[in-house]
């Protein structure tokens, strides 16, 4: 379960202050329990735990099962945004830091493409296909995204070209009736799953968007959707303690009334670096809009302690801190004694290293607060599947309820279509022509 502490705000807000912004996180927490909010034909995350079929997982399952017999040992997975966030964010936090030197094969390898356009990344990518067993997961609602749209033809081309087994080795989740990847599908015969309708790509996490490729990668969606459900039953009751609402108050006093622009997700443990960039998605997208948001930055520590350390301490004082707290290793590394103590650790000797990494999170935290950067922390007791899926759901649910408060629509993204017109323009998409000949002007 995930546990909130907000004590690290104290020295910053007064009491009746909180008080108050409890108050309107409660009043938002209505709006979106009501489902009569902005954007409310997009909830169909808020249920989804608790509804998902054991059907599905069997269908994602035998996927797995049927790859393996073909011996595949590597998934190309194809989506951008959150068709692929928050699959790889589970991917790593759950993987060995080291299975690939390690040459771990029980299950294949998962890769990403269609999240850049980068000609090297591509090339490189096929040179990798050459060189395995490949499958191939696309994930995109319409088909027609650029990004996916131009990895999907090249790996399908490829995938074509190499397997008599070719449509047997691509699944698609897409529409569930209309748009390119779906019409595909079916003249290829693709098995397809189904993106629902009123579930928006940084909120799909748990669909098949992300259940797919992180069962293909090894992993127990089961336990990752019980501890979502777990959460879902936890953030249902209105009260002044629920962990969404204290987040939701507290992010907002620090904007609102202390000017505080910057949240930094800072975790400790480089499984978590992609969770940082799947937060910083969902809230920047749901929150970025009609001038107002709190701009969502990450660290990893305590690496990045030598290189944004010095800033968080004493830089400008605009930003405040969400500190990703996991309470119990998953291993046991201790630090052992050496005669000659040259290196002047021998005082650590006996110890574990995760000791010595929570007392450089304590030590930061105290550094930080006294430089006048407020500090909440978000806390789960170890990193496994079952946890998780409750920070997935906490941090989506605490989304809804903070962008409500904040004043703002949780689940559009006018501003995300600007540059995608610019770009078809520039390219010369039919339709876009005035358009592409007048930034041709400007940038004359």
């Amino acid at each position: 379960m995930v546990k909130i502490n907000v004590s690290g705000c104290d020295s910053f807000v007064k009491e009746e202050q909180y008080k108050q912004y409890v108050d309107k996180a409660l009043a938002a927490w209505d709006v979106l329990d009501g489902e009569q909010g902005a954007g409310n034909d997009f909830l169909g995350w808020k249920h989804l735990p608790s509804e998902t079929p054991e059907s599905l997982i069997a269908d994602c399952e035998a996927i797995r099962d049927s790859w393996k017999e073909k011996g595949v040992d590597l998934v190309v997975v194809i989506g951008i945004g959150g068709s692929y966030l928050g699959a790889r964010c589970a991917i790593e936090a759950l993987s060995h830091n080291f299975a690939k030197q390690l040459r771990k094969k029980d299950n294949p390898e998962v890769v990403f493409a269609g999240c850049n356009l980068s000609e090297e990344y591509t090339a490189e990518l096929m040179d990798l296909l050459a060189e395995r067993n490949v499958g191939c997961v696309v994930i995109s609602k319409s088909g027609t995204t650029t990004e996916p749209a131009i990895a999907f033809r090249l790996v399908k081309e490829y995938i074509d070209k190499t397997y008599k087994d070719a449509s047997e080795r691509i699944v698609a989740v897409t529409d569930a009736k209309k748009g390119a990847l779906k019409t595909l599908s079916n003249q290829e015969g693709y098995k397809t799953f189904v993106v629902p309708d009123n579930v928006g790509g940084r909120f799909s996490v748990l669909t098949p968007v992300g259940l797919i490729p992180i069962v293909l990668a090894g992993f127990d969606v089961r336990a990752m959707l019980a501890g979502a459900v777990e959460m879902e039953k936890s953030l249902a009751v209105r009260d002044a303690a629920n962990p969404a609402v204290v987040y939701a108050a507290m992010r907002n006093l620090l904007y609102s009334e202390l000017g505080k622009k910057i949240e930094i997700m800072v975790t400790y443990n480089p499984k978590f670096q992609y969770l940082g960039e799947w937060w910083k998605q969902l809230y920047g997208e749901s929150e970025g809009k009609d001038g107002k948001g709190i701009f969502p930055a990450s660290v990893n520590n305590t690496a990045d302690l030598h290189s944004m350390g010095q800033f968080i301490q004493e830089g400008e004082r605009v930003m405040f801190e969400t500190v990703i707290n996991i309470e119990n290793s998953n291993r046991t590394v201790v630090i052992g004694t050496d005669e000659q103590n040259l290196d002047q650790l021998n005082f650590l000797a006996g110890k574990n290293v995760e000791h010595c990494g929570a007392m450089a999170q304590l030590g930061t935290k105290l550094a930080h607060i006294d430089g006048g950067v407020p500090q909440m922390e978000v806390s789960v007791e170890r990193i496994n599947e079952y946890n998780l899926g409750s920070l997935f759901y906490f941090f989506e649910f605490a989304c809804g309820v903070s962008a409500y408060t904040l004043g703002v629509n949780p689940f559009n993204q006018p501003g995300v279509e600007a540059y995608k017109k610019n770009m078809f323009a520039l390219l010369g998409k039919p339709g876009y022509e005035e358009l592409g000949a007048a930034l041709k002007q400007r940038l004359a």
